[in-house]
């Protein structure tokens, strides 16, 4: 008999449910523990079935980042997952719920570098992110302002989430209740945290952060508390004065363990991953949610992103890729698929990545429709289309790769065109018209961005070398004895050909595409020269060996 809380949908693939059931893919891992934590899902106290809670959260100190989202997305991957591998005969799936969290209470300590009125911010350091004047002057907050950019993109990308507030919660009163909860278990919440302190941090740390009456400043001083059940604490103000004064109401916040451990109770979260920053933070955070009468939830540590540097981002010093950026050059399959893969490793996160994702991204998409059940399940991809934001369906490809339009637009230089771009295109692709191509046109406006802004200003084609030019002059007068609309691998076999000419002394036909990439289209790397020819046109190819023999 189905049960009237559980979520109706379409019948269940059975191949799908089987595979998932021993996938090792890791949202499939990851899901798994939360099948194990409620083997009958997860039910209330009178035994009706609740939502499995998902939480992310964001600190809205700088500006939301690709760090910032990529929790957002792993954590839908893993939330699609554990309803594939809970999804009923009858096709009913258990209920699931996604908050995604901003600690907009805390307070300022450093001002970002990456925001105007620095000045203005840095009068009010201390103070919590939601009572701070917005620099950019668009919103009613520093918070509001940067909460707002995070759910734009959120929204833009179709994520199914709910977004809660720390501020609106402390506000309202909705934590009031576990505020007392952790005034009444103060001492045994100290004796958790006070061992794993320097001895000069024990003498004023305190699990709960009073918001001075007299300043607004989220004070660092040591508490005592005078009545737990009214929400009443005893502290030194900024002004020396002793005050007693309630925590309730928005008047404190808690320090970040606490509030931490405080909010997965309060709002029953189930599964929240953090970076490997937060290892010590969610082992503290796990034994004080215990002492207030809750359950850590389960839990992923992923490695952090790196800068091209080798250096974590940091969102006060503004060294990542913004997401606007990312999509300025790749779509958002892309910054996807990028970020699904191996959030145990650290990956350098910086605009010389996207290229290559753009196209793995296609090729795994592009396969997963011939693949059998249980590799689809290992296609990142497959899980990409079950978020709420992906387009497209299984099977599609591209009839260019992204890294030919990047050296077609190369060669084409920096004030090239989209019409520019399809002209070429229609040497190659059968019945080249953007309309009928969309994913295709989509990516040309994005390879003329990269080559504008990332390639062409520092691109330059070297002078090649005795051999190299002998060997280019023998590739120029072998494609003039070629018909125009010769094809891709014709081409590809002529270019062979000349490069295994020992005349030439290249040691490696990697020696020869090297030369072919560094004096023709001016990088180390590039794509198969037959297709690059055929889309550029056996002429314009001439020419471009023509410039470089100048050289």
């Amino acid at each position: 008999m189905t049960n009237p809380d559980l979520i109706p949908c379409s019948a269940r693939d059975d191949a799908v449910w089987q595979a998932a059931q021993v996938s090792k893919a890791w949202p499939f891992e990851e899901a798994r523990k939360l099948v194990k934590r409620y083997p009958g899902g997860k039910r209330d106290a009178a035994g009706n079935v609740v939502p499995v809670l998902f939480e992310t959260g964001y600190g809205p100190s700088g500006l939301p980042h690709i760090g910032t989202f990529q929790e957002v997305l792993r954590t839908t991957l893993v939330r699609r997952a554990y309803e594939a591998l809970t999804a009923e005969a009858d096709g009913t799936i258990a209920p699931t719920r996604l908050v995604a969290f901003s600690d907009d209470m805390d307070g300022l300590r450093k001002v970002p570098d990456n925001v105007p009125g620095k000045d203005m911010l840095t009068a009010h350091l201390g103070r919590p992110l939601s009572r701070i004047p917005d620099p950019f002057g668009t919103h009613a907050s520093f918070a509001a302002h940067n909460n707002a950019m995070l759910r734009d993109f959120l929204d833009r990308f179709g994520f199914d989430y709910e977004f809660v507030s720390a501020a609106d919660r402390y506000n309202s009163g909705q934590f009031d209740a576990a505020l007392k909860n952790v005034l009444h278990r103060f001492d045994a919440i100290m004796d958790v945290m006070l061992p794993t302190l320097r001895q000069e941090r024990r003498l004023t740390y305190s699990p709960v952060l009073p918001v001075s009456p007299s300043t607004g400043v989220v004070l660092q001083v040591p508490v005592s508390v005078v009545d737990a059940d009214a929400g009443i604490v005893r502290f030194t103000d900024s002004d020396g004065r002793t005050v007693e004064h309630s925590i309730l109401g928005g008047q404190a916040k808690l320090q970040w363990k606490v509030d931490w451990a405080m909010r997965w109770v309060a709002l029953g979260v189930d599964y929240e991953m953090s970076g490997k920053d937060l290892t010590d933070s969610v082992t503290q955070s796990g034994r004080i949610a215990q002492v207030l009468g809750g359950r850590r939830p389960e839990a992923l540590i992923y490695e952090l992103f790196l800068d091209e540097k080798g250096e974590k981002i940091s969102k006060s010093k503004g060294n990542g890729l913004t997401i606007e950026q990312w999509l300025d050059y790749g779509s958002a399959e892309s910054l996807g698929f990028y970020l699904y893969s191996n959030p145990k490793s650290a990956k350098s996160l910086h605009v010389g990545i996207i290229p290559r994702a753009v196209d793995e991204y296609w090729q795994f998409r592009e396969k997963l429709i011939d693949q059998p059940v249980d590799q689809q399940l290992g296609n990142p991809v497959w899980h990409l289309l079950r978020t709420n934001g992906a387009q497209g369906g299984a099977g599609d490809s591209l009839p260019v790769t992204f890294g030919l339009l990047l050296n077609l637009a190369g060669v084409l230089g920096a004030a090239a065109s989209r019409d520019q771009v399809w002209s070429y295109l229609r040497n190659y692709v059968a019945d080249a018209d953007p309309a009928a191509h969309p994913a295709l046109d989509d990516l040309v406006s994005r390879a003329l961005a990269y080559n504008r802004d990332v390639v062409a200003p520092t691109l330059h084609r070297r002078a090649p070398l005795a051999h190299e030019a002998a060997a280019l002059a023998a590739l120029d007068a072998a494609l003039a004895q070629l018909p125009a609309d010769s094809g891709a691998e014709a081409l590809q076999t002529l270019v062979y050909d000349v490069g295994k000419d020992p005349a030439y002394g290249f040691e490696t036909l990697r020696d020869w595409f090297r030369a072919l990439y560094e004096t023709l289209l001016g990088s180390a790397q590039g794509p198969r020269m037959g297709s690059f020819i055929a889309l550029y046109g056996i002429a314009d190819t001439r020419a471009l060996i023509a410039e470089a023999l100048v050289r």
